[in-house]
């Protein structure tokens, strides 16, 4: 019989790697929701973002940090004392807090970025761990690209931090670069060689450049004995993405005759913490991912079904219930009341900050109401996100439109919406509806900004769902993405296009680290 299962603690860093990805820039309201929703997903550790990156993230972090009671809340920060009480600061409020601190151990990485000597950074990272410990007993530190680095010089270094007083020593894959056999024996060698290695709990964080994370994560924990994992919702991240939180919770889940580990997420909640991150940032879920893709659990082989409808495991290892799927529940109509709609917002998670604007969503859903017989908990999710995202970005706000299309002729429309609070009226023309709009707009903001991506996806089912658009712009340099939805997918287009106008507009500049 197997001995007791040991914990593994799951370390969510979708506020903070996961927010790198190209347009995926949140604002502090996103970022509390998303915090929310992790808690209610009853994660170990939140990585609430970098707060010496910029003011918005440390705002973010020091909210989250006085709202969030039943999960550590934990800000990266370089190995300088700088970054390091920026971190403590925006943390002081926490329940219970981590700094996280870092700096890059491969010879590449010292000589071409940091341009600093082994021996500078080995003390660097000595005295980084020794001045977080001035505000905090849990202090993680992390060894960037520590995949690519030298095992003598790592050794060095983590057993140094350790005895300043390192309580997680997280064991970086920065690049991708990882396969799940050596990745899992360099984390086992290291834990042998390093006297003190059993002073601090060993975490992996991995990304998925030749889609390995998952593997080489699951290896550090096998093979390395690593019992921390530092992952995202929908593998959400830079590059390629990070290790997928879906598929760490659910492999070990599914095969605890393997991995004798237990987890404490709520699995429940993996499908909502799933739209959600996907609605706030505008990146979709593709369809057959893995547990939280509409087609996880979708059976279209005669062979299949007939397997299915005998007995339910001859092809699934898994229960779609368990991870949150449910069937598209109708749970309000036009003739529900405030009382109604305001308890499925705390049923689905979703906490407003004021009556006020629990009465503006509220007055959204009736206008929904009125044009969709069913509502969906997606629907809610939709405008309750688009209300609290065109109240923290005003500068331009969507009014209204009108847009002509016929077959022979060339389309053409006509927007209005509001600059700084001055309404103004706009015409263009186009290829196609939703370039009509665009350069309806632009003939006003000549924001000179590149379109990257324009993505239309249905939210619920059936020809009556709203259409959820993600536009992706880009411009001297800044990536963002804007999210609008409708029942009118080319309202929806006009929305999103002016939401990723006003995260341009914002300016918001950040440092993103690489690890």
């Amino acid at each position: 019989m197997a001995a007791n299962p040991e914990k593994l603690i799951i370390f969510d860093t979708t506020l903070r790697d996961g927010e790198q990805s190209p347009g995926a820039s949140m604002t502090k309201d996103e970022k509390i929701r998303i915090a929310r929703q992790l808690e209610r997903l009853k994660v170990d550790v939140i990585e609430a973002g970098f707060a010496a990156s910029s003011q918005g993230d440390f705002e973010a972090i020091r909210a989250i940090a006085g709202l969030i009671k039943d999960s550590t809340v934990c800000s990266l920060s370089r190995a300088n004392d700088r970054d390091i009480a920026r971190a403590a600061e925006a943390l002081a409020a926490a329940s219970r807090k981590r700094i996280h601190t870092f700096i890059a151990t491969s010879a590449l990485h010292m000589e071409k970025k940091l341009r600093m000597t082994p021996d500078q950074v080995h003390e660097q990272a000595r005295l980084a761990v020794r001045f977080a410990r001035q505000f905090t007993d849990d202090v993680e530190f992390s060894p960037e690209d520590g995949s690519r680095s030298d095992m003598d010089f790592l050794c060095r270094v983590i057993e140094s931090v350790i005895d300043e007083g390192a309580t997680t020593i997280n064991f970086a894959d920065t690049v991708g670069y990882g396969v799940p056999e050596l990745y899992g024996n360099m984390i086992r060698t290291l834990r042998e060689r390093i006297p003190n290695s059993d002073k601090a709990i060993w975490s992996v964080h991995c990304h998925n450049d030749l889609g390995m994370a998952v593997a080489n994560s699951l290896a550090g924990v096998m093979i390395g004995g690593a019992r921390q994992v530092e992952c995202t919702i929908n593998g959400l991240g830079e590059r390629a993405g990070n290790t997928a939180l879906e598929e760490i919770v659910m492999a070990v889940r599914t095969r605890r005759d393997h991995f004798n580990l237990e987890v404490g997420v709520d699995a429940s909640q993996i499908v909502p913490t799933s739209k959600l991150v996907s609605q706030i940032t505008g990146f979709a879920v593709q369809p057959n991912k893995s547990v939280v893709g509409a087609n996880a659990f979708a059976h279209a082989s005669g062979i299949h079904q007939d397997g299915i409808l005998k007995a339910r495991d001859t092809y699934e290892i898994m229960r779609a219930e368990d991870v949150g799927w449910t069937a598209n529940k109708i749970v309000l109509g036009k003739l529900s009341g405030r009382n109604a709609f305001k308890q499925r917002l705390e049923e689905l998670g979703i906490k407003l900050d004021s009556e006020a604007e629990v009465n503006a969503a509220f007055s959204r859903f009736k206008e929904l109401a009125d044009r969709k017989a069913d509502i969906f908990d997606e629907d809610i999710m939709a405008l309750v996100s688009d209300e609290q995202q065109s109240h923290e970005n005003e500068y331009y706000r969507y009014v209204s439109l009108s847009q002509h299309s016929e077959t022979g002729e060339r389309p053409a429309a006509r927007v209005v919406f509001s600059v700084d609070g001055r309404e103004v009226s706009c015409e263009g023309q186009g290829n196609g509806p939703v370039d009509a709009i665009v350069n309806a707009i632009e003939s006003n903001t000549q924001s000179g900004a590149e379109l990257l991506l324009f993505s239309v996806n249905a939210i619920t089912t059936g020809t009556q769902s709203q259409g959820e658009v993600t536009m992706r712009l880009s411009k001297s340099g800044r990536i963002v993405n804007g999210v609008g939805a409708d029942l009118d997918i080319v309202v929806a287009s006009a929305k999103a296009y002016l939401s990723a106008l006003n995260k341009l507009h914002s300016k918001t500049e950040k440092l993103n680290p690489q690890l």
